[in-house]
């Protein structure tokens, strides 16, 4: 009973705080992940003296390297932030039509393919150039390629300016950056895990990604509809015949479709959730019309708590505490930024030579947010002993701050080019 309570205690304390946090944060017109974030350092870093929250919550951390697991209360918020985190990547792509990302067009799949070559060749540098560590410059390069779909769409869905040139280019390139970005995971993580780095263990490694998401797709193109068809007609035939047609409960089909491709993709080599994301394009088509969205936000938003505080708690204060760290901070922001910003607007211009400046820069920094995808990233790094704490609480601090910066500008810019959206006509008044 004392085991119980003390896990309920830990996990109600923890999601008020959370929830607070979030609360604070937003009204200042930020996500409210940075905000839950940030209360995960806090509980991490708050001691004085012999005594620690964390220890006054029962948490404690696995110690990489060691036989060291953590305390039970941390196990318990480790499975609900790794669900957590596995419903998000599903509620992705529950947004993400086969179609329209084959349709997206040669300016979003340049700017998409540019966006993800020149940040991982920065990030792999720059880490080679600093500890020369070959998982760490990978893990690093991995996290740089990462953009954040969700944030992306969320800044232009709220600027009601999803129809504009800049932001179909922008919506459609973050999704094929998603895809892209989980094959370099997976072949970062196969590399960390295999330990060695050989042109066999690339390839093998890319044709198991590459042979997963086009099966995937080309099921969820070729397959779905049809399987989709079947059930229809046979629904209309027994309603025809008077009959009561068997009818099946599409939430609990969604869940176990993509708790069943998460475990899939991890028993292959690959990362879940790269399984829970192309689970989630499976039943994009029909997502709207089953409110499967709605219904998974909502099993996700509680867990997506979990996850973020434990982003946050697993960030020690400590290892930033020299001046080489902050400079190398500073460091990777600014290439965070540049490399999309050069890599993505670049790309576009490629794909279409009548995009003008003002339409690459939007483009250029629409991509620039890395959000939890960054951080999604670093945690599986960290997980497996391929990533320092030090470079994980990097990861973070890049991710949070590209995701702080990034959406000012953005609104910034489109309000410059779109200025006719936002001024008030006679007609506009009472």
């Amino acid at each position: 009973m004392e085991y119980l309570l003390q896990i309920l205690v830990a996990l109600v304390l923890l999601y008020v705080l959370a929830r607070i946090g979030s609360i604070v944060v937003s009204r200042f017109g930020l996500p409210g992940l940075i905000g839950e974030i940030l209360i995960g350092i806090v509980i991490a870093n708050l001691a004085f003296g012999d005594w620690s929250l964390m220890d006054a919550l029962g948490i404690s951390l696995p110690t990489p390297g060691t036989e060291e697991t953590g305390s039970d209360v941390y196990h318990v918020i480790y499975a609900l932030a790794e669900l957590g985190v596995i419903f998000l990547l599903f509620s992705v792509g529950l947004e993400t039509k086969v179609n329209d990302l084959l349709k997206s067009g040669k300016p979003a799949l340049l700017c998409a393919i540019m966006g993800v070559i020149i940040p991982f060749i920065l990030g792999f540098a720059v880490i080679m150039a600093y500890d020369g560590n070959m998982n760490h410059a990978l893990f690093m390069a991995a996290a740089m390629v990462a953009t954040s779909v969700g944030i992306t769409a969320r800044i232009i869905k709220d600027m009601k300016l999803m129809d504009t040139r800049e932001a179909r280019i922008i919506i459609a390139a973050a999704v094929i950056d998603d895809v892209l970005g989980m094959i370099v995971l997976a072949i970062v993580k196969g590399m960390a895990e295999s330990g060695e780095l050989s042109i066999g263990s690339i390839l093998s490694i890319t044709l198991q990604a590459v042979v997963f998401v086009l099966a995937v797709i080309a099921f969820c193109k070729w397959c779905v509809p049809r399987i989709y068809d079947y059930f229809e007609a046979r629904r209309k035939a027994k309603e025809a015949e008077g009959k009561v047609p068997i009818s099946i409960n599409k939430l609990a089909l969604a869940i176990i479709v993509c708790l069943g491709m998460a475990a899939l993709a991890e028993y292959i080599g690959l990362a879940a959730i790269i399984g829970a994301f192309l689970a989630g394009m499976i039943f994009a088509e029909h997502a709207w019309e089953w409110d499967l969205e709605h219904k998974i936000d909502s099993i996700s938003t509680f867990m997506l708590s979990f996850f973020f505080l434990n982003v946050g708690m697993q960030v020690d204060l400590g290892t930033l505490g020299n001046t080489t760290t902050i400079l190398l901070i500073v460091v990777i922001l600014v290439l965070a930024i540049l490399s999309k910003y050069i890599g993505c607007s670049l790309g576009a211009k490629m794909g279409d030579r009548t995009l003008d400046r003002s339409s690459l820069n939007i483009i250029g920094f629409g991509m620039a947010p890395r959000g939890e995808v960054g951080i999604i990233v670093a945690s599986i790094g960290l997980a497996s002993g391929a990533m320092s704490t030090e470079l994980y609480a990097i990861v973070v601090f890049m991710s949070v701050l590209t995701t702080i910066i990034a959406p000012p500008i953005v609104s910034r810019l489109f309000k410059k080019k779109y200025a006719e959206e936002y001024t008030i006509l006679p007609d506009d008044r009472f």
